[in-house]
């Protein structure tokens, strides 16, 4: 797996980049590297703002063959951040493997030569329960720009708002930052 582990506000010294390297490393035993295209992203940062009582904030963002997990965890200390930002990518690959398992299963109890619930692959079962989805909803989307999407989710309270763009017929989506600005996402081109 390549890794790539940069630092904003902080400088990253050798050790401090071997240990997330190595942290960061560790989630690729729940994958096949051979046949993944896999690649990591880290970044170190400190915040500089004095109200913040935990600056040193580990971000890891894990790529693998078209899917994007991410982790952020923020602490006192730097190699703490990188721990408990660790476990936390560690549990999301967990699950992302699981959902993978549980579809590959999926396929092989529809096929017609399926094998015996006795003859299956165990999976472990995690501790934490999986979220579900408890609600769909849907809306008819006129198209409109940016700012008016923005206006519509200040009105619904909302923290993002899904919108079909005046401009270009795509779908975006407008949210709150935690800075209290707004996002845009438009689909790449």
């Amino acid at each position: 797996m390549e890794i790539l582990v940069k630092g904003r506000n902080i400088p990253v010294t050798e050790a401090l980049e071997r240990y997330a390297s190595e942290k960061v490393e560790r989630v690729s035993k729940f994958f096949d590297d051979e046949r993944s295209d896999s690649r990591a992203e880290v970044e170190l940062s400190h915040e500089r703002n004095p109200s913040i009582a935990e600056p040193e904030v580990a971000e890891a963002t894990l790529f693998i063959n078209g899917s994007v997990l991410k982790a952020r965890e923020a602490s006192g200390d730097m190699y703490a951040s990188i721990d408990r930002m660790s476990d936390k990518l560690e549990r999301q690959v967990k699950r992302f493997r699981g959902r993978q398992i549980d579809r590959w299963q999926g396929q092989i109890k529809n096929h017609p030569g399926a094998l015996l619930e006795s003859q299956r692959p165990s999976v472990v079962e995690e501790e934490e329960e999986e979220p579900r989805i408890v609600r769909t909803k849907q809306f008819q989307m006129k198209p409109m720009s940016a700012e008016e999407a923005v206006l519509q989710m200040e009105l619904l309270d909302h923290d993002f708002y899904v919108f079909t763009s005046a401009d270009t017929g795509d779908i975006n989506v407008v949210y709150r930052r935690r800075d209290g600005d707004y996002g845009l996402i438009e689909p790449a081109r």
